[in-house]
C-alpha cells in the first residue's frame, strides 16, 4: 500500500487528514467527513484494502458524531473517520459496502437513535421492540459536551528541564585556613 497515495484519496474525499501518534492513539490517522461522503469514503477503504475495525456514534454537540474505524489488511495502518449525522439523525449506510457494518448501524439506532439511510434490515437489535424509541445513550442537553473537549488531545510536550545551579565553592572552616596560612 502506498500511504501517500492513500492520504491523497482522503484529503479530496475529507475536510481534514490529521496524522496521529499510534503510541499514544492506537490509529495512525484521523479523518473527518462529510456525511455525504462517508460512501465514497469506504468503498475507497475497501478497494485499498482496509476492512471495518468498528462503527459507533458520540453524542456531542453540534451534532451526533458516527465514527468509523477502519485498519489494513497487510501493514499496521489504523484510521479513525468520523461524520456528524444530519438534523433528522440520518446517514448514509455502508453495510452494502462492508457486511460487518450491518450489526453496527443496527446498535447504534437502538442506542443512539442514529437512522442509516438504505440499511435492508434496519430493526432493533438489542433492544426489545417497545423500546424502540428509548435511545438510552442520547444525554440530557445540559450534560452534552462540545465535541472538541471529547476528542484525544495531543499530549503537551514535556517542560524544558531546569539548569541545575553552579555549586558555591565550599568555605573552608578556620582550622584549614589557618593550617594553609602556616
Amino acid at each position: 500500500m502506498d500511504i501517500n497515495k492513500v492520504k491523497k484519496q482522503w484529503q479530496e474525499l475529507s475536510t481534514a487528514v490529521e496524522d496521529i501518534d499510534y503510541a499514544v492513539s492506537g490509529y495512525d490517522y484521523s479523518v473527518c467527513l462529510e456525511r455525504d461522503k462517508v460512501r465514497d469514503f469506504a468503498a475507497m477503504m475497501l478497494d485499498e484494502g482496509f476492512y471495518l475495525v468498528d462503527l459507533m456514534a458520540v453524542h456531542v454537540t453540534p451534532a451526533i458524531e458516527v465514527v468509523y474505524q477502519f485498519a489494513h489488511f497487510e501493514t499496521r495502518c489504523r484510521v479513525m473517520a468520523r461524520a456528524f449525522v444530519d438534523d433528522q439523525v440520518e446517514i448514509s449506510t455502508i453495510s452494502d459496502i462492508y457486511q460487518g457494518a450491518n450489526w453496527h448501524e443496527r446498535e447504534t439506532r437502538d442506542f443512539h437513535g442514529v437512522v442509516f439511510v438504505g440499511h435492508p434490515y434496519l430493526e432493533p437489535l438489542i433492544l426489545a421492540e417497545e423500546d424502540v424509541d428509548l435511545k438510552p445513550l442520547l444525554k440530557e442537553e445540559a450534560k452534552l459536551q462540545d465535541v472538541d473537549a471529547v476528542r484525544r488531545q495531543p499530549p503537551e510536550p514535556a517542560p524544558e528541564p531546569k539548569a541545575k545551579p553552579e555549586p558555591k565553592p565550599e568555605a573552608k572552616p578556620e582550622a584549614v585556613k589557618s593550617q594553609e596560612q602556616s
